[in-house]
This record gives structure tokens, C-alpha cells and sequence, in this order.
């Protein structure tokens, strides 16, 4: 069991920037698949973005130019750094982890989310304008 927890979500304005954390206490990350989705309520959690290993990112269609996904250099925190936030990404952000390998957006969309045992208990992102 890896006890995920994410942290760093709120309410701000459009525009803005936010940094999402997600640890576990005493886990490193670098040899797994880890990922952020999100969700909205009455739609399907949707992957966002993923890193592997700690080196190879993936982000879904329209994310890679305001959303940088990364671990820190202990890979023990994993980030999801948003910016310039806008009201479509108000969403409960979850990390999740899985054994490292097919770990693109792609296959993770195929795989779908029984793949994934691990998630956290989400953090709540609202941007208003």
C-alpha cells in the first residue's frame, strides 16, 4: 500500500498559478508510474498528465503548454505545476501510482483506472473569473 497524499489545491483567481504536492511517507516515486487526473462531478476522471521512472512525461491533448508535471530532486514529492489557471480546470485533482512502464497518456486512457491501485485522497482546484 503507498499512502498517497496531495496537497497544495484551493481557490484562487483565473490567471493564477498553482503548484499541486503529492507524497507518501516513506516512499520514493522514481521507480514508479505516477500520474494526476482529475475530475469533475458527473464526468469520468481523466488523466492529465504522467511521468515514469521520474523522466518521461506525458500530458493529455491541450495540457503541455500550462501544466508541468515533475518530481523533486529527492523524487519524493510529485508536483503538478499549473499555470495561468482557468475556470475548465476547477476539478478534484487526484496522484495516483502503478508499476513504471505504459505510462503515456495513451496508454493509460486504454488501461483505464483499475490500473492504477494506488490514489490519494484528492485536493480541490477552483479557478473563477
Amino acid at each position: 500500500q503507498v499512502p498517497l497524499v496531495e496537497s497544495g489545491g484551493g481557490s484562487l483567481q483565473a490567471g493564477g498559478s498553482l503548484n499541486l504536492s503529492c507524497t507518501a511517507s516513506g516512499y520514493s516515486f522514481g521507480g514508479y508510474c505516477m500520474a494526476w487526473f482529475r475530475q469533475v462531478p458527473g464526468k469520468e476522471r481523466e488523466p492529465v498528465a504522467s511521468i515514469d521512472r521520474g523522466e518521461s512525461q506525458s500530458y493529455a491533448s491541450g495540457m503541455v503548454d500550462r501544466f508541468a508535471i515533475f518530481l523533486d530532486n529527492t523524487k519524493t514529492t510529485l508536483n503538478l505545476h499549473i499555470e495561468n489557471l482557468q475556470p475548465e480546470d476547477s476539478a478534484m485533482y487526484y496522484c495516483a501510482a502503478k508499476a513504471p512502464g505504459r505510462c503515456t497518456i495513451a496508454s493509460i486512457r486504454r488501461a483505464g483506472l483499475t490500473a492504477w491501485p494506488y490514489w490519494g485522497q484528492g485536493t480541490q482546484v477552483t479557478a473563477s473569473t
